[in-house]
């Protein structure tokens, strides 16, 4: 009996406890603790804005209408674009034939943003390279042609002008003098006659995720460029600017102010506000169509451009933001989402007026960091009292 006694006594000590969420920073609490950070010398008077992605609510506004350098916090509206317009299935296929003419190949692109001009780094990541399309081609020319191959003609369909350039110092540093010809997808088709090679690139959704994860600069500006053409303008900066714009006038965003120069935000011309930002943040993540966005973000202390922020100056915070950061010489900004409990912030600080210098970026980044740490709460199990009774009789 005084076993049963014990067991007992044992499970209503349990059963005095209940699991419940951990309970998030409230709104005001979360704008006292931007508004004592935001003034920090460190942060060069920012341009800061904060949403409740649970209302919708703006908690905190500091500069939050005026225009400022986005740097890489662009490629948000280059990933919106392309989500937007291109579809996240899609892929790329690249293939190099032996011409019918004599002394001719033919390259057939589609605008594969995922080329690479590093074949080791292609081979790894299943990448199109470059490079394995010029030394097969040079190859298929020389097998297939008897004599000199000096003047021989590269036909090509939907390739980007920088790897048209490639293309063409590749083969006269080789000794030939080609004549480059741009042809239709239908031109190709009839003057393609026995395959060399061809190369499928990944789903769309997956190149994505990676150029927001590394921040990837040529990927940005390829992946715009072919959501400015499906949108219906040019394949050039003037096109992606009009897409951006369109993007935001989608979302009923005031796109007043904003200036693009280029997708992936390496112009010190570009200007951008933290509220068209934050309003974009805080649309893309109610619709499951930007999911690829969201998930492609960089998560503090974990992965990408952010793995190795967090760690130390708020290890609290490790793995609970997801945010794209911005950096160029004076300027270190970081755009994204905090977890708080079973609350989420979206948050934009453009830090673009800092002293020039690694120096002043770093404590900036520092800043910023111990700043999102006060914000950041684990949504874990806590132990509650409850109120319980438990009889027990012993005969």
């Amino acid at each position: 009996m005084k076993k049963l006694a014990i067991v007992a006594c044992f499970l209503l000590a349990i059963s005095n406890f209940s699991i419940s969420s951990a309970q998030a920073l409230d709104p005001n609490s979360v704008a006292s603790i931007f508004d004592r950070i935001s003034s920090n010398k460190e942060l060069a008077n920012p341009s800061i804005v904060v949403i409740d992605q649970k209302t919708g609510e703006t908690v905190f506004e500091k500069n939050g209408y005026s225009p400022r350098k986005p740097a890489s916090v662009q490629k948000l509206l280059t990933a919106s674009a392309a989500l937007t317009y291109l579809t996240p299935t899609q892929r790329f296929t690249t293939s190099a034939w032996i011409g019918v003419k004599e002394k001719s190949v033919v390259i057939q692109g589609s605008l594969d943003p995922w080329i690479s001009l590093n074949d080791p780094q292609a081979k790894k990541m299943g990448r199109t390279s470059l490079p394995r399309i010029e030394y097969n081609t040079l190859n298929a020319l020389k097998e297939t042609n008897s004599g000199s191959i000096r003047y021989s003609t590269i036909y090509y369909s939907n390739l980007y002008s920088q790897d048209v350039a490639n293309l063409k110092n590749f083969y006269v540093k080789h000794g030939l003098r080609p004549n480059m010809k741009r042809v239709s997808d239908v031109e190709a088709a009839e003057l393609a006659a026995q395959p060399i090679l061809s190369s499928d690139s990944p789903e769309l959704q997956e190149i994505l995720a990676f150029t927001l994860t590394w921040s990837d600069n040529l990927l940005a500006e390829r992946i715009a460029r072919l959501a400015s053409q499906a949108a219906g303008y040019s394949l050039d900066d003037a096109g992606v600017a009009q897409t951006f714009s369109d993007v935001l006038s989608s979302f009923g965003i005031e796109k007043k102010n904003a200036i693009i120069q280029d997708a992936s935000g390496l112009s010190r011309d570009n200007r951008i506000t933290a509220k068209q930002v934050a309003e974009l943040l805080f649309k893309i993540r109610q619709d499951s169509k930007f999911a690829a966005l969201i998930g492609g973000l960089p998560v503090g202390g974990v992965t990408g451009t952010l793995r190795h922020r967090f760690i130390e100056t708020a290890p609290q915070a490790v793995g609970l933001i997801k945010a794209k950061t911005g950096t160029l010489n004076g300027t270190a900004n970081l755009a994204g989402y905090v977890e708080s409990g079973d609350r989420e912030y979206a948050f934009v600080i453009l830090a673009d007026r800092l002293r020039k210098g690694s120096v002043a970026e770093s404590r900036a980044r520092n800043t910023v960091d111990r700043l999102l740490g006060k914000v950041a709460e684990p949504l874990l199990p806590e132990f509650l009292p409850i109120q319980s009774e438990v009889s027990i009789s012993a005969n």
